[in-house]
């Protein structure tokens, strides 16, 4: 996918970026490839797939209107390169994103690409740290009103390292690749015990054609306080 094609795509959903945006994009791609010489961001830097594979794959919850362009405060763990809250961040400035990732050399990867883009460093948190350890934490515990992963874990496991910090009503936005039949099914005891409701998968196609699952849990009661469980635990024990 070419920027261009990639700036096509946004507008068939009403979407239509400025000029500094498409420069924010390009900027975005050429400090990911740099850098990913140094440390390991990636396997994907082909420009063509990482505009398809990584920003329009990122960009998913704002194609489907789940989340909107307004000050919604969103969580991602273990984003890694930034994927997926920094190109939606870029695509609905308005957006309030915090990472978690644990892995220092990516949030310092991070903090100088928010640089780069022009973020508002007030809308913009960057963690170094696990998800276990902030889950408990009063400050980050139940403050978002979404949470996003993106190839992170089983959802099982994934639930209880991301459920605590919603708000209720608050939602986790799974972004995976393959299909969550055998997941959703595995997770639904974890999920219940942790306070969410699973919703109805979005099931979408990349322009390309490949397949792409959006799995949406609601946070409907307050997760019990001894969940997320010590750092570790959740992926050598899962409910």
């Amino acid at each position: 996918m070419t920027p261009e094609a990639f700036y096509s795509q946004l507008e068939k959903f009403d979407i239509y970026l400025t000029d500094t945006q498409k420069e924010q994009f390009e900027t975005y791609y050429h400090f990911l490839v740099t850098e990913n010489e140094k440390i390991n961001l990636t396997a994907i830097t082909e420009k063509q797939d990482v505009y398809l594979k990584h920003f329009y794959d990122s960009s998913a919850p704002l194609l489907y209107n789940v989340i909107d362009n307004t000050s919604l405060k969103l969580l991602d763990i273990g984003a890694g390169a930034g994927f997926p809250s920094f190109p939606m961040k870029i695509i609905f400035p308005e957006l309030h994103v915090t990472i978690i990732d644990s892995l220092n050399k990516r949030i310092k990867f991070l903090e100088a690409l928010s640089d780069k883009l022009g973020f508002d460093t007030r809308t913009v948190t960057l963690l170094h740290g696990r998800a276990e350890d902030f889950g408990q934490d009063p400050i980050y515990r139940g403050q978002f009103d979404y949470v996003t992963a993106r190839a992170v874990a089983r959802l099982n496991i994934l639930s209880e390292l991301t459920l605590p910090f919603l708000k209720k009503n608050g939602k986790l936005l799974s972004l995976k690749a393959s299909q969550m039949l055998d997941e959703m099914t595995e997770a639904k005891h974890a999920i219940a015990i942790l306070g969410g409701k699973l919703g109805t998968p979005l099931d979408y196609t990349l322009p390309n054609g490949d397949e792409r699952h959006l799995v949406m849990i609601e946070k409907k009661k307050e997760t019990p306080k001894k969940f997320p469980r010590k750092a570790g635990t959740p992926n050598k024990k899962p409910l």
